[in-house]
This record gives structure tokens, sequence and C-alpha cells, in this order.
């Protein structure tokens, strides 16, 4: 079963997306072929066309609604990570056979790509990557931005709002956020006061998505309330999708968080609508960037594994720190096949638990969604496993298995729910932590795994040979293929690992491989995780920088020897993701 959207029709919602780009013509490659070819040779094709056929009559009308939906909202993303990201898709759309640059736009969600050796490099006669993306004025600087903020505290709210791009303060701009207003009228209403301070700020403009991005956050509105209105559908994500589309007008997004955590879905669908992660902001960390997932649930799984969280509790008591809470044990956890990714959701990404803002999860609880169809993609763990078996003494290199891996990323997907989720102030880790909040909560959720593991197997919940594969699952999400760059959290976070377990012994280097010290594995988990909480507490941004540099060195004798023996062994270093949905067979 397809459910296919015709070339014509994506171009058709291009017109209508966002600003008008620049002329396309000056634009042409910059890369030659052995540049492109260096990546795209080490890049894995996967085309994901799961079961639908369960899906009924109504659910396949909404599905064609959430892909329209979908498609504009990728190209939002496009526009959020690059200014001359729309040009840069209408130029290579018109040149079909430049089909090099195609796949590497696709690839990398813009005209920047990845390298081997982890820059980030421009294969279109675009301006170069910035910490600002397409979210602060062209040339801000972290400088800049923190001198007036210190100059005008009273503006930290809307400039550093999650939801909001930050624009020069000229006429022009100004004009243009007010013209938005005027063309709908519900912004007024929904943004009380936005009129007045876009007309009297000076400076700095904080400019709410729903303004900055008007018309397609509406025409994204009314495919949700489509997809809501189609009758025979489950109601409660129904319900779900109405509120989503008030709260991308209103940049608020509660009223759906609630439904979507507190909702029973009774249907085949599910849905991650919005802008969530700050993964791509460089400059504060603090921006969110639009994603939509569409996903049918695996129902045997869903059960099997909801069945599994009566221990959470246990879990946050062992957890090494004096201010334990309660926690909910009926959090919403399932297992779902990925029908189409758009936006920040597109790629290999294994699992998600929202919302983030922590009032939301205190309040309402979180959702998890598992994408078995890339947890379980026996492609991607055959990658996995030759990098692994590469890194580590042979002995053990059969350690890892796909269940492990699967157990780990849920409990790690758990683990965001547990923990510090405030500073011991009363600060949201995200407004303290800044640009450190991303790395230290997704640490935090990694040993948070590592500890539940520990947990469940003293309780016989897990034999001894699934403790170890998810152990070694733990190692090789550490084990970095080159030096990450600041602006990665989770590789950084990865190689703060790494160095950890090495300095307590969880890891020893012989003979140019690692060899995994099993038995000191659980006090260096426990010790780290131990660090991450305090800082986390604390909500000193410096402190938690310069714990951050402490423990990110990367050594040529030891690192380097690794990497190199995991590139060595490597088929594919990236992944290209086609959809049936979208695309049809390949």
């Amino acid at each position: 079963m397809r459910f296919l959207l015709l070339s014509a029709a994506a171009l058709s919602l291009a017109a209508c997306a966002t600003s008008a780009a620049p002329p396309s013509a000056a634009l042409h490659p910059t890369w030659d072929a052995a540049q492109s070819e260096a990546v795209l040779s080490r890049t894995q094709r996967l085309h994901l066309a799961p079961d639908v056929s369960a899906l009924t009559s109504g659910e396949q009308a909404a599905v064609r609604e959430l892909i329209a939906a979908g498609e504009r909202m990728h190209r939002l993303y496009l526009v959020q990570r690059h200014p001359q990201a729309l040009q840069a898709a209408d130029y290579l759309a018109a040149h079909p056979d430049l089909h090099a640059e195609n796949d590497l736009f696709r690839l990398n969600a813009g005209p920047i790509a990845t390298t081997l050796n982890n820059r980030r490099e421009a294969f279109l006669s675009v301006t170069p990557e910035t910490p600002e993306r397409n979210l602060y004025p062209a040339g801000a600087t972290r400088e800049a931005m923190d001198a007036f903020l210190s100059a005008h505290p009273e503006r930290r709210e809307d400039l550093l709002d999650d939801r909001a791009v930050v624009w020069a303060a000229t006429p022009e701009n100004r004009r243009r956020a007010l013209a938005a207003l005027d063309r709908h009228p519900a912004l007024d209403t929904l943004h009380p006061g936005l009129r007045e301070r876009l007309r009297t700020s000076d400076t700095y403009l904080g400019v709410p998505y729903s303004v900055a991005y008007a018309d397609d956050i509406f025409f994204i509105a009314e495919r949700l309330n489509a997809a809501a209105a189609i009758e025979g559908n489950d109601a409660a994500f129904a319900r779900y999708l109405r509120l989503r589309a008030r709260d991308l007008i209103s940049d608020d997004y509660e009223g759906g968080d609630a439904a979507w955590v507190t909702g029973r879905f009774s249907g085949n669908l599910n849905a991650q609508i919005g802008s969530y992660e700050t993964y791509d902001d460089a400059l504060y960390g603090v921006k969110t960037m639009f994603s939509l997932s569409l996903l049918v649930r695996d129902r045997a799984r869903s059960e099997e594994l909801q069945a599994g969280l009566a221990d959470i509790q246990d879990v946050e008591n062992a957890l090494p720190y004096d201010h334990h809470r309660r926690v909910r044990s009926d959090i919403p956890v399932g297992v779902y096949n990925i029908i189409a990714d758009f936006g920040q959701a597109r790629g290999t990404n294994t699992a998600t638990i929202l919302p983030n803002e922590a009032y939301l999860a205190r309040q309402y609880g979180r959702t998890i969604l598992m994408r078995g169809n890339i947890l379980l993609n026996e492609e991607i763990f055959a990658e996995t496993q030759r990098a692994f078996a590469a890194a580590v003494v042979p002995a053990q290199a059969n350690d890892l298995t796909s269940e492990g891996g699967f157990y780990r990323t849920l409990w790690h997907e758990i683990g965001h729910y547990l923990g510090v989720d405030q500073t011991g102030d009363g600060r949201d880790l995200d407004v303290a932590l800044q640009d450190t909040a991303d790395l230290l909560e997704e640490m935090k959720a990694d040993l948070v795994s590592l500890t539940s593991a520990r947990i469940l197997h003293d309780r016989s919940r897990l034999s001894d040979a699934q403790l170890t594969s998810i152990y070694a699952s733990g190692i090789r999400r550490v084990l970095q293929k080159s030096r990450p760059r600041r602006d990665q959290p989770y590789q950084t976070m990865q190689l703060i690992q790494w160095n950890w377990f090495m300095q307590h012994g969880a890891l020893r280097f012989e003979n140019g491989q690692l060899r995994i010290d099993y038995r000191r594995y659980p006090e260096a988990v426990t010790s780290l995780l131990r660090e991450v909480l305090a800082i986390q507490r604390a909500g000193d941004r410096d402190a938690a920088n310069a714990f951050v540099d402490q423990w990110t060195t990367w050594r040529p004798d030891l690192h380097e020897v690794i990497a190199q023996r995991m590139r060595e062994s490597e088929r594919t270093r990236f992944s290209l993701v086609t959809y049936e949905a979208l695309d049809g067979p390949h």
C-alpha cells in the first residue's frame, strides 16, 4: 500500500514556503566527483516500507494529509538550518541530472555535508555554515548577544524563547512580521502583546515561529485539522491533531502535548509533530527545530514493553543523588514502524521521549516512541557489529546483539524521565546550562540506561547474557570514528564516557584494541552518573563547560588508533533513508 505525493504537488508546496529566496542561477556544485564519491560510497541506503495493511480507509486518508503537512514542515527545517537551503533545494530540483548533489542534499538536509573526517563543508556555492544557522541574524555572535541581554535582561525571555526566530530590528523585518499578523488575525489573538513588541523593540526582534513562517504554519494546521476530521478514526488521536494544529499557531504546545501523553490511542497511527529538539542550534542551544514522524504501531511489541515498566521507581531510587522524586510507572511507551519522517526526525533516529519541557513532563508525563524498523534493522546492526568487533579484543567481539541495543535504547529514553529535572534553585536545565544542557541530559540518559540494566539483572529480569549485551551496546555507543566537534552534543558526551571508562578501569587498551572489564563497568557508570547529576543540579554553565573540556581529550596513540580500526572495518558511515510512502519502491 502506497501514499505517493507527486513531485508536482511537492513543488506547489515549495512555492508557498517561507520568504522568497534569491535566484538560483548563481548556484553551482563546488565538490568534484571524488569528494562526492568519498561520502556517497560510504552511505548506506535504507528504504523503509512497513506493513500498513492494518490501516483503515480513514487512517489511509489521514496519512495522506499528514504527509502533506510533513512535506511542508521539512521545508521549514531546511530554512532553519541554512539561509540558502530553499534556494539550493529549488536549484537541485531543476537539475535532476546532478545525482550526487541531490543525494548529498537529501542525506544532509541541506547544502552543507559532513565529510569523512567530520568537517562540515558546502558542496554547493552557498555561504559556509555558521553557529547562528538561520535562527539568529547573520553574523550574530554569542558575545554580542550576551552583552545585549546583560544590558536588557527583560528581553531574554522573548529572544531566547525556544520557538522564536531572532531577527535584526530593521524596518523591513518589522514590516515583514507585522504583515504576517495582518494576514492571519488569529496570531494577534494567540500572541497578546506581540504586535506592540514588534513595533517598539530595538536591535533584535523575537519573532515566534508562527509569525516568521506564518503561511506555512497555517497550511500545516489545515492539514492536521483535515486529518482529524476524517470520520471513523481514533477519537483520541484526532483530538491530539486538532490541539497540535492550534499549538503550532500559538507556539505553546501544552494542549497538544497533554493530549499526546495522556490520550489512549486506539488506532494504528501515532505522530511526532512540531519543533522540540535543540541540537542544531550551535549558538545558544535553545532553539527547537521542526520535525514530523508518522508511525504505525507494532501492537505485540508495544504490549510487551508496557508490561516491563514496573521497576521504574526502583531505578529512580537507585540513582546516585539525594533528591529522589516520585515518578509515574504508566509511561505511554510503544514500538512503531516509520511510515515517513520529515525535518529533524528524518534519518535513522531510533527512539524519542517527549515533551522536553520539565513543567509539562512533571504535569502530564512523557511518551516514548521506539522505532522498530530502525532499531532492529539488520543492515544497520551489521555495520554496528563490524565496528564493535574491530574495536574490542576478539574474545569479546560477539558480546553485542541487536536485542541489547534495543533494550539499552528503551531505558535510555526512560532515563530522560528520571534523575534531576531542575536545578537546586528551581531553574529548568536548558535555561541554566544552555549549550551544555542537551549534552549532559543525553549522557545522563545513557548512564541511567546502564544502571537500570544492572538493577533488572539483580532482580532476575535479565539474564547474564542479556546484561553483557546491553553493556556491550553501551560501550559501542561511546566509541568514535573521528574526533567530535564541540557542536555535536551526542558525540561529545560519548567521548566523555569513553575517557571516563578508560580512567576508571572499565576499558583497557591492549595491543591496539580495547578490553571491557565488565566487573568494573557498573562502578564506572555510577561514578560518572553521580558527576552528571551533580552538575545538572548545580546548574553552573561555566562548571559544566569546564567538565566537558576536561574529559574530551583525544589521543593519537589511543582514540585515533581505535577510530582507525573502526574506519577500516566500515562499509558505510552515513545512512540515506527513503520511504515507500513518499518515493515508492526503489
